[in-house]
């Protein structure tokens, strides 16, 4: 498949990551059964997960967002953040469950749990998509929830992108040189 100037192919079908978010909730809806959690979305990548995940929480919650950035269109880090949107609702003393689509350097998470507990939560916890083990350069101990480990490879598709296109294929594809 060719998006843009790169070519992909699959990685991770549509109903294997659906089949993952149903184990995924499962485990959230058991951890937070005496709680009532607010999810914090990562956009832009996130929204497809956050949707189909939080359909599948049948516990009391909310659902807000926040939006940064580190790739800015390329198709790796470029270690500078950028925050288009931050949190409107008050998190002190609730619990908080950031979802992600991807964590690679984990230097964005990062950043977002430190200002997020600047505002004294019950708990932090991180519930990502993907995982690329090999690159991470900040260890993430909040990383609590993780749909799938991979390569570290670019990927585009379930809300992740390739300058702001493939965000709406509904499986996950890597590039192919």
């Amino acid at each position: 498949m060719k998006i843009a100037d790169l070519t992909f192919e699959p990685l991770i079908e549509a109903d294997a990551i659906a089949k993952r978010i149903n184990l995924m909730s499962e485990q959230l809806n058991a951890d937070y059964a005496d709680r009532s959690p607010i999810f914090i979305g990562v956009l832009s990548g996130s929204f497809m997960f956050i949707s189909d995940l939080i359909k599948q929480v049948n516990i009391p919650c909310e659902v807000t967002f926040t939006k940064l950035a580190s790739y800015f269109g390329g198709t790796s880090s470029t270690h500078k953040i950028r925050e288009d949107i931050d949190i409107s609702v008050d998190i002190s003393g609730r619990h908080v469950i950031i979802v992600e689509d991807i964590v690679d350097t984990g230097n964005t998470l990062a950043y977002l749990i430190e200002k997020l507990k600047l505002y004294s939560p019950a708990s932090v916890r991180v519930c990502s998509l993907l995982l690329k083990p090999a690159k991470l350069e900040t260890s993430i101990e909040e990383l609590r929830y993780v749909g799938f480990e991979i390569e570290n490879e670019f990927v585009v598709g379930y809300g992740l992108d390739y300058n702001e296109l493939g965000r709406n294929l509904p499986s996950i594809y890597r590039q192919i040189s």
